[in-house]
C-alpha cells in the first residue's frame, strides 16, 4: 500500500517506524526524472515533476529529517525560539508543509571569519521555513545540476574542494598566468530581480522564493528589511548563489573562441574553475587573463556583484610577479618549481617541461592549525594524557586527511612563534619540534 495512503488512514504513524530507505528511493527517482527532463530541455515535464515532488509525502519527510536531525545547525533557533522538535511534532510539520503561507524573518547571528577580525552575518530561518526550503531545494537542485557548468564545485552534491584542486592541477600542465579572484560579499549583494529572472520557475514557487529573499532579519527586537542578497544560514541559499553565478565559465569560453587560431583549442586552453564565490582564471597569455578579468567584472555587475580588489590578484605558476610565485586556493598553495630534466614532469609527447607542480597547505592554514594545537595543549596542562590525546586526535586527523590528497608529502614552516615540521601522508600526521 502507498505510504501516503497509509498515513491518511492512520494519523498516529510513528516517526521512528518510517521506512527511510523507501522514502529516499521514491524521492531520488523523482529527482532523477527531473534531472533527465532538464537535460533534454523539457521545461513542461520539469515543472510537472517538481510539483509532484513538492507535494510528495516522501520528500516532505526527507526535508524535515534533514533540518531537524541531519544538518549541523539542527539545534539553532530562529526568531520563534524553537530549537528542536519531538518526533510527533516532526510528523505534524510534514503535514503542514505547503508552498503557500507567510514567511518569518531570519534571526541575525554574527560569526567570526577564520583568520580574520571580521565577522560573517548569518540569517537563521525558523525550523518551519528551513524545512520548506529543504523541500524546495530537493525539487530545484536536479533541474540546475543538469545545467551547471563542469568546473563549478562549491555546494554541489558529489563535489568537493579536492575536485576543484584536481581540476586546477590538470589545467596547469604548462606554466600559466592565473587570476586569483574573489567576489565582494557575494551572498549579501545578489540582485533579487536578476536572480528570480534567472531561476525562471513556475509562479507559486517563484513568489515563495521572493518572499524568502525579502523577509528581512531581526537583530534583537528590531526588524530590518532586505533589498538585496540571499541570507547565509538558509538551507536554499547556497543553491541560489550557485544559480546567480552560473554562466561565468561559459562567458569566458565565448571570449576564447574570438581569439586567433583554432576555436576549439582556444576554448579548451582557457579555464575558469570556481568554488562558491572564489574562482581562478588560467591561461598562458597574460593579456587574455587581464581581458577575462574585465569581462567577468562586467558580467558580475548584471547580478549586482563586483570583484574584491584586495583579494583579486594576477600571479604566475612558475615565475615571480611582484615578488610572489604561485597562488592560494581553498587553503592550498599551488606553485611550480624548476628542476632538472630527469626529475621534471613531461607533457603528453614525453618532452620534459623543466618544472614540477607542487600543491601544499598554505602557510596561513599551517600557522592557524599550530595555534589551535597550542591552545588545546595549554588548556590541558593538568589533564591526564588520555584526555589531551582525545582532544588532539580529531583535529590532527581531520587536518591531515584534508591535505593528504595532493601531490606533496612534506610541509615546512619556520617562524619565531613556532618552528615545526609537519609531515602529511596518506594516513599519518606527525609534528616535530
Amino acid at each position: 500500500m502507498n505510504i501516503s495512503k497509509t498515513l491518511n488512514k492512520n494519523q498516529t504513524v510513528e516517526w521512528k517506524d518510517l521506512n527511510w530507505r523507501k522514502l529516499e528511493k521514491v524521492t531520488f527517482k523523482l529527482q532523477h526524472r527531473i534531472f533527465q527532463a532538464s537535460e533534454r530541455d523539457d521545461v513542461k515535464a520539469v515543472r510537472k515533476l517538481q510539483k509532484t515532488l513538492i507535494n510528495s509525502w516522501s520528500a516532505k519527510c526527507i526535508a524535515v529529517r534533514r533540518v531537524t536531525q541531519d544538518n549541523q545547525g539542527k539545534n539553532t533557533a530562529g526568531v520563534d525560539g524553537i530549537k528542536s522538535l519531538t518526533p510527533k511534532q516532526r510528523i505534524n510539520l510534514v503535514g503542514r508543509l505547503k508552498l503557500t503561507g507567510k514567511v518569518k524573518p531570519t534571526r541575525r547571528v554574527n560569526i567570526p571569519k577564520p583568520g580574520s577580525t571580521e565577522t560573517r552575518p548569518l540569517g537563521i530561518p525558523t525550523i518551519n521555513d528551513r524545512a520548506l526550503q529543504a523541500l524546495v531545494k530537493l525539487a530545484l537542485e536536479p533541474e540546475w545540476e543538469a545545467k551547471f557548468e563542469p568546473n563549478s564545485y562549491g555546494f554541489r552534491p558529489g563535489r568537493s574542494c579536492h575536485d576543484a584542486i584536481e581540476a586546477i592541477f590538470k589545467n596547469i600542465h604548462k606554466s600559466k598566468y592565473v587570476l586569483d579572484a574573489d567576489i565582494t560579499k557575494c551572498f549579501d549583494c545578489i540582485d533579487h530581480k536578476a536572480l528570480l529572472s534567472k531561476i525562471h520557475t513556475y509562479p507559486t514557487l517563484s513568489r515563495l522564493i521572493k518572499r524568502w529573499l525579502k523577509a528581512g532579519y531581526c537583530d534583537g527586537k528590531e526588524l530590518f528589511p532586505i533589498n538585496e542578497g540571499t541570507p547565509q544560514g538558509g538551507v536554499i541559499s547556497p543553491l541560489l548563489a550557485n544559480i546567480a553565478l552560473h554562466g561565468m565559465e561559459e562567458r569566458v569560453k565565448q571570449y576564447a573562441k574570438t581569439l586567433k587560431g583554432n576555436k576549439l583549442h582556444n576554448r579548451s586552453a582557457l579555464s575558469l574553475i570556481r568554488y562558491a564565490d572564489d574562482f581562478v582564471i588560467i591561461h598562458e597569455d597574460v593579456n587574455v587573463v587581464k581581458k577575462c578579468q574585465e569581462i567577468i567584472a562586467d558580467w558580475l555587475s548584471d547580478m549586482g556583484l563586483e570583484l574584491k580588489p584586495s583579494k583579486t590578484k594576477l600571479t604566475h605558476t612558475l615565475n615571480k610577479i611582484d615578488g610572489k610565485v604561485g597562488f592560494e586556493f581553498l587553503g592550498f598553495h599551488i606553485q611550480q618549481h624548476k628542476v632538472g630534466n630527469y626529475r621534471c614532469e613531461k607533457n603528453t609527447h614525453g618532452t620534459p617541461l623543466g618544472f614540477n607542480t607542487l600543491i601544499t597547505p598554505s602557510k596561513t592554514k599551517i600557522k592557524t592549525h599550530l595555534v589551535k594545537i597550542a591552545e588545546i595543549i595549554d588548556s590541558h596542562k593538568t589533564a591526564p594524557q588520555a584526555a589531551l590525546i582525545s582532544k588532539l586526535n580529531p583535529l590532527i586527523r581531520g587536518w591531515s586527511n584534508y591535505y593528504s590528497t595532493v601531490c606533496s608529502k612534506e610541509t615546512f614552516i619556520d617562524t619565531p612563534a613556532a618552528k615545526s615540521k609537519i609531515i602529511t601522508g596518506d594516513s599519518s600526521f606527525t609534528q616535530r619540534t
